[in-house]
């Protein structure tokens, strides 16, 4: 029975649309059901936890905070009994003030000295000159009242003069030797002076040397009153940042100590779906692409999120992680930020879907199950 022409094509025509749907059917097997350009993956949403501890051990006087609380950056969350620091903070500060005390005086000590130690040997010095002066002055005197003695004894021995006026020389010329020696005398004491004086650059020198030290002791007493000061400080803990608080440890009245956790914050800003890409699909994942995230809560609400990091080393696959080929044995660790969370409507620890657009030109489509 032979086969006419409408029939050959009607089966070539078969053929075509089985080969086209087989090509189809095929593409969408290896594209886990997506279209070419999208690539599904599962994973939990995450955070960036946030330990919050304390530097110095103490009992909780107060707790400020409980799991779900929105905290800001700065805000208090526990106080710690703080009666002992604060009795050492104020004998701190009184022991500082103490020697701000002595550090002031010696500082006004020290500008007296520098003003009075110059003067003195001003002084010091003129009173010398004085009396070089003086003593030049009476040598002159006493040249004079020497020669007149002479002249009136060798008058008076002449008859030429009486004895009165040679005993009036000669007593004139004993004072004049007398001036002299006085004089000579008042130089010696005012070079003494003088030197005395110029061991004040010496005493200026020591005062200067005691006034650093103070100055030193009273830098030590600060650094001492600033250390018991922060660690009044650190007995009242604050957040480090936004966040929810989504764990406490602790209560109030119990003893903590140091490094001891107290409670655990999330940025609720800051989540991120982490998800395991294939070996084989990674190569189409990179930095920056666009993400969109689905949650079993809100299965018609998508979220945008971003591809923010992409591990640089494989993994065995966990055996948590789900993947539509059981025979992918290694993964590639990938986070998707999300670019907001209205309400903080997405917590830790939701179980996600997302798709991964790495070619702009495909249409979106929800994630398949």
């Amino acid at each position: 029975m032979s086969i006419g022409r409408k029939q050959l094509g009607l089966l070539a025509l078969a053929i075509l649309v089985a080969i086209s749907g087989y090509l189809a059917l095929d593409r969408w097997v290896l594209h886990g059901g997506l279209p070419d350009g999208l690539v599904q993956v599962n994973g939990r949403i995450e955070g960036d936890h946030v330990t919050i501890a304390g530097k110095y051990p103490g009992r909780i006087q107060e707790l400020l905070v409980r799991e779900g609380d929105q905290v800001t950056k700065g805000q208090v969350l526990i106080k710690l009994d703080d009666a002992q620091t604060t009795a050492r903070v104020e004998q701190a500060r009184r022991a500082f003030e103490a020697v701000e005390a002595e550090v002031q005086a010696a500082h006004a000590n020290l500008a007296v000295l520098k003003l009075d130690v110059p003067l003195a040997i001003e002084a010091a010095r003129a009173e010398v000159i004085e009396y070089k002066a003086k003593i030049a002055k009476a040598i002159a005197v006493e040249k004079e009242a020497r020669s007149d003695a002479q002249r009136f004894r060798e008058l008076a021995e002449k008859d030429q003069a009486t004895r009165q006026q040679w005993e009036q020389a000669e007593m004139r010329w004993d004072v004049a030797q007398r001036e002299i020696a006085i004089a000579r005398a008042g130089l010696d004491q005012a070079q003494k002076g003088s030197a005395q004086a110029e061991l004040g650059w010496k005493r200026l020198s020591a005062k200067e040397a005691e006034v650093t030290a103070l100055d030193r002791r009273r830098d030590q007493a600060y650094a001492g009153l600033e250390e018991i000061q922060s660690m009044l400080t650190d007995l009242t803990i604050i957040a480090p940042s936004d966040g929810t608080i989504t764990t406490r440890m602790v209560d109030v009245g119990e003893v903590v100590s140091t490094g001891v956790p107290l409670l655990e914050l999330v940025n609720l800003d800051r989540l991120y779906l982490k998800v395991y890409v294939p070996e084989v699909q990674v190569g189409k994942v990179r930095l920056d692409l666009p993400a969109k995230i689905y949650t079993d809560a809100f299965p018609d609400r998508p979220f945008d999120a971003t591809v923010r990091y992409i591990a640089s080393k494989a993994e065995f696959t966990p055996k948590e992680v789900q993947t539509p080929d059981e025979r992918v044995k290694l993964i590639y660790p990938v986070k998707l930020y999300l670019n907001e969370n209205p309400d903080h409507r997405l917590t830790p620890g939701l179980p996600a879907d997302a798709i991964i657009r790495w070619k702009e030109d495909v249409a979106w489509v929800k994630p398949q199950t």
